[in-house]
Formats: structure tokens, sequence, C-alpha cells
């Protein structure tokens, strides 16, 4: 019952900010085309656009730490549950590339 709560209201433990999760390791994914990731991106973020993500997401192991993040935040919801559906445990949707910026402080 507990955790059904938790799933529908939230945890109230606090969660691990985008920088704090990419000084521990978290490998951040830009699922933007190419072109979009070559017009500007987040420093040290590799270009793995969604069409591209299933061949080569064996790059990584299935326990990596994983944020991905595109234009709006859309792409990279659809490569959240793709990663997952393969097996990813720890897979984060960091949304747009200007809100992952502005987290970052970049």
């Amino acid at each position: 019952m507990l955790q059904w709560l938790k799933n529908i209201f939230g945890s109230s433990e606090a969660k691990p900010s985008l920088a704090t999760r990419v000084q521990e390791g978290a490998i951040l994914i830009d699922v933007r085309t190419q072109g979009e990731y070559l017009s500007g991106s987040v420093n040290k973020a590799v270009n793995i656009p969604l069409d591209q993500l299933v061949a080569k997401s064996g790059r990584y192991s299935k326990e990596t730490p994983l944020i991905v993040f595109c234009r709006s935040g859309m792409r990279s919801q659809q490569a959240k549950r793709v990663l997952e559906q393969l097996g990813y445990q720890n897979v984060y949707n960091g949304g747009g590339v200007r809100a992952v910026r502005n987290q970052l402080d970049q």
C-alpha cells in the first residue's frame, strides 16, 4: 500500500540533481539528430539519435546511470522507455537541452 501511494504522490525522498548524477558517473545522451547535436549540445554529452538507440545501446552496461535529453523532452521520454524495455535500470529523462544546460550551469 505504501509503495502504491509513493507511486501516485511521489516519494518524499530528495532526488539527486542532474549535476550530482553526472558527477557520480551518469552518461549524458543527446537523442536528437546529428544535425541538431552539431548545432549545440551539452558538454560531455554523446549523440545517439533516437532512431539509432536500440542498435547502439550496447555501449553501456545495464547498471550505468544514463541521462537522456532532446530538444523538448518528448524524444527523451521515448528513449527512456526504450532503454528501460531493454533492461537498463537507471535511466533519467533530462528533458530539453536548455533545461539540462541550466541544471548543469553550462
